[in-house]
């Protein structure tokens, strides 16, 4: 198994990295965020998973074990393959996900390419609570919180948690916010306060 790649970044595209080890040029099929975060690097690190199949042999690669994580995630869904998965992770980042997921919104995974409304469902569905486990959020947290203030809240709460805030800071740090405020305006709101 390859848990990571370190070396030269000798050629780069859509989708994908190539990574020059000792000699021989790992083809590593990425996302978006990754070849933004890599292509004007020389030496590059990428964390990868390698996906078998009967047909293929294929290698993934990411800039942080973040972006990996939620990669693998993806793939737990049934119906969800490597290609949506980066779709979805070269449209979103890690947290973005995370928060996505968390609160419902299945509408912003529908975005990725090729990932229609019954696939964003069914990922929403089957990952709410391994993130919300993950992330340290309860189901309890996130519906007291929507039935007393509204989902824009909500939102604003679950993008703090996923920046390492307990849930008791989070609410603190948005009382008193204006309630018809946007999910940003809150979350500014919120880290000014938490700062």
């Amino acid at each position: 198994m390859i848990y990571s790649l370190k070396g030269e970044l000798t050629y780069w595209e859509a989708g994908l990295a190539v990574v020059e080890c000792g000699g021989v040029g790992y083809a590593c099929r990425t996302t978006m965020n990754t070849l933004a975060k890599i292509r004007d690097q020389g030496e590059v690190k990428l964390f990868t998973y390698m996906h078998v199949t009967e047909n293929s042999l294929d290698l993934f690669g990411f800039a942080d074990n973040a972006e990996l994580a939620s990669f693998k995630q993806l793939l737990s869904v049934s119906g969800v393959g490597p290609k949506a998965a980066l779709s979805i992770l070269s449209d979103v980042t890690p947290s973005k996900l995370a928060l996505c997921i968390a609160s419902g919104d299945y509408k912003t995974l529908t975005k990725a390419p090729g990932v229609g409304a019954k696939i964003a469902q069914r990922i929403v569905l089957e990952l709410k609570d391994k993130v919300a486990k993950e992330q340290k959020i309860s189901a309890s947290d996130l519906q007291s919180v929507a039935i007393s203030t509204g989902d824009n809240f909500t939102e604003a709460i679950t993008a703090l948690q996923t920046l390492g805030f307990n849930p008791a800071q989070c609410g603190a740090a948005l009382s008193g916010a204006d309630p018809t405020s946007s999910v940003e305006e809150l979350i500014k709101f919120g880290l000014k306060n938490l700062a």
